[in-house]
């Protein structure tokens, strides 16, 4: 059964819906109470800003899309290696993991002046900003999904002899996908947010920088203009990982 096939029929009908819904209603209130511009511009009027310089949202996106995969991607390799560690050493776990779950109610706009003190500002900095934030989901759902593996599986391979690795692959992984990915779908949700806190404080370019602008100018369609761009790379992220669940996890 290919992805497409495995993906329910309202599971993209409804959601498409609902924003359509949303857009019609946003619509009929800046008629309906004729708001000005500069307080809620029309939709028709964010898709002209669109339209109008879309050579400068499509810049502002890319500096913010890499941003969001290179530091997504380091925070979820850096998650996932340390949640096997902590689930290989007991003592490790026991020790440091939880600290690593009331770290996740940090507010992580919080560190950010700090990364400003210890590195400075620029795109490394951002990048490692990103990592961290994305970090903490990873770890955390890798490390519990790995514990929920049954143990009448366990004592099968056991009863075979099989070793660890083979174990770890057949079953132990396979079991914690369901952890894993919802701990990615956070990740990449917290990426978008990261970059865009990292772009005010940390960064002077992307869309982060332009919604900073935009509001300093009080340019609210373009800001709006700029959120529904960065809406749109939220939800194909966030829409990409969970095919990529779709085509890895058990039927």
């Amino acid at each position: 059964m290919s992805v497409a096939e495995r993906v329910p029929f309202p599971a993209v009908v409804l959601p498409v819906s609902a924003l359509l819904l949303a857009v019609a209603g946003w619509w009929a209130l800046t008629v309906a109470l004729a708001l000005p511009p500069f307080l809620l511009p029309s939709p028709a009027a964010v898709a002209a800003r669109l339209a109008g310089n879309p050579d400068l949202y499509l810049a502002n996106a890319v500096e913010t899309l890499h941003k969001i995969l290179v530091g997504g991607a380091v925070g979820i390799a850096v998650g996932f290696s340390l949640a096997l560690v902590v689930w290989a050493v007991p003592v490790l776990k026991r020790a440091i993991y939880p600290y690593l779950v009331a770290a996740r109610v940090l507010p992580k706009i919080a560190v950010a002046p700090i990364f400003l003190i210890y590195f400075g500002v620029g795109f490394e900095t951002a990048i490692l900003f990103v990592a961290v934030i994305v970090f903490f989901p990873v770890v955390v759902g890798t490390a519990a999904g790995l514990d929920r593996t049954p143990e009448a599986h366990l004592d099968l391979l056991r009863s075979v002899d099989a070793d660890p690795v083979r174990t770890f692959l057949a079953v132990r992984l396979p079991h914690a996908l369901p952890d894993v990915f919802a701990g990615v779908k956070q990740s990449v949700t917290l990426a978008v947010v990261g970059a865009v806190v990292a772009e005010w404080i940390l960064s002077n370019d992307g869309l982060g920088s332009l919604i900073l602008v935009a509001s300093e100018n009080v340019q609210v369609d373009v800001m709006l203009a700029a959120l529904a761009v960065l809406l749109s790379i939220g939800l194909l992220l966030y829409g990409g990982v969970a095919l990529c669940y779709r085509a890895v996890a058990w039927d």
